[in-house]
């Protein structure tokens, strides 16, 4: 199994995935530190995190499966959703919240 097919396995099967470096409970950088407070404000459920910097094959692999250059990236429903900045600016104006319950 190539990187790409990994990681559409991992972004399909699962409901909720963040791509981050570091862990949850240790975040390894600012943005991936923001995207976890944030989904957990949410009340994010089946949350599955995925630490780019344990694997550098999905760490450079995740940036050309959508074609976005930075980490950390959120996946909900298989649908890119975006980075730390995208994510706040939804959870701020509630669309983040209202992604999350629909996310089974």
């Amino acid at each position: 199994m190539d990187v790409q097919e990994k990681i559409r396995a991992q972004v399909t099967g699962n409901p909720v995935v963040l791509y981050m470096k570091g862990t949850p409970q240790f975040p390894q950088c600012g943005f991936s530190s923001v995207a976890v407070q944030i989904l957990k404000a949410c009340g994010a459920r089946d949350l599955v995190t995925i630490d780019v910097l344990s694997d550098p094959e999905i760490r450079e692999g995740i940036k050309s499966y959508a074609n976005w250059p930075t980490i950390p990236q959120l996946y909900i429903n298989g649908e890119f959703v975006g980075g730390a900045d995208i994510m706040r600016e939804m959870y701020q104006n509630g669309e983040l919240q209202k992604l999350l319950p629909q996310a089974a």
